[in-house]
């Protein structure tokens, strides 16, 4: 019988998150940059002050944008094997969770609009687990539909009430 054993996940997401996440935090960016320079024109009294304060957010902006895509594609990783599911996410705040397939109650994948446009998916794991579900982001959409195959074969196959 395996053991179940908290350990870093073998496999990476898709490369192309590191776009699709480089693209979702620019739009946020976008944003605020936006809302600086109409700031910025209605009030032409302050332009020094705007000017700094766009430069400040401008260079957060490509920090940013330039770690922490590469940062998450470091961290994000998911395996499973016919009794567990593994998963390790996040970028300042990191986690790693385990779930047995016996606890696994359903397997959902979903792409939002930004996520098609990259071709990736993700997939969530829900279980009979306090802590919530485990989700694997930013896998390609073949990958994706592989997974929820092989995590509703594994779950179908092994005893237990995912209680």
């Amino acid at each position: 019988m395996e053991t179940t054993t908290l350990r870093p996940p073998r496999h990476r997401v898709s490369r192309t998150a590191i776009w699709y996440w480089t693209a979702r935090a620019a739009l946020g960016w976008l944003i605020l940059i936006a809302a600086q320079v109409v700031w910025l024109v209605a009030d032409g009294d302050q332009v020094t002050a705007h000017v700094a304060g766009l430069a400040v957010t401008a260079a957060a902006a490509l920090a940013h944008l330039t770690v922490m895509p590469q940062w998450r594609y470091r961290v994000h990783r998911w395996e499973t094997t016919p009794s567990a599911v593994y998963t390790q996410s996040g970028w300042f705040k990191q986690e790693w969770r385990i779930a047995p397939v016996s606890r696994i109650q359903t397997v959902d994948s979903e792409r939002g609009p930004l996520e098609q446009l990259f071709g990736l998916a993700n997939v969530t794991v829900t279980t009979a687990s306090a802590a919530g579900p485990l989700r694997v982001s930013g896998l390609d959409r073949d990958t994706a539909q592989r997974l929820v195959e092989e995590l509703t074969a594994n779950a179908q196959a092994t005893a237990g009430d995912a209680t």
